[in-house]
């Protein structure tokens, strides 16, 4: 895996992805955080509804404290950091974006998350 700031984009990519699919009649939101969350998020040039918003903040904190170098793909990683529910949403995301990614010939993005 990358470096933190480059995973937290391909995660917002993805579910950015997803919500727009989604969730198109849902009021979207910028992203804004404080602290080092915002280092990483407030600079990102998309909007989400509120519930995507919720699981990008998430899942972008985990990523900025995960403690393996190199970080493993979610899936062959032995620390689950996700709780429960936010872990479930990101398979749909991942499932339904990386679909659409292949199509768009984006396979450089989803291949961290597949090795």
């Amino acid at each position: 895996m990358g470096s933190p700031a480059g995973d937290i984009e391909v995660l917002a990519e993805f579910i950015s992805i997803y919500c727009g699919d989604v969730h198109p009649e849902v009021e979207k939101y910028e992203i804004h955080a404080g602290g080092t969350l915002g280092e990483y998020v407030n600079s990102l040039d998309i909007q989400l509804c509120a519930g995507c918003k919720k699981l990008l903040l998430h899942a972008a904190s985990k990523r900025i404290v995960c403690p393996y170098d190199p970080k493993p793909s979610c899936k062959k990683c032995e620390t689950h950091c996700y709780a429960p529910k936010y872990r479930n949403q990101i398979r749909e995301v991942m499932r339904y974006s990386g679909k659409r990614l292949i199509l768009k010939g984006k396979l450089n993005l989803i291949w961290k998350y597949i090795s």
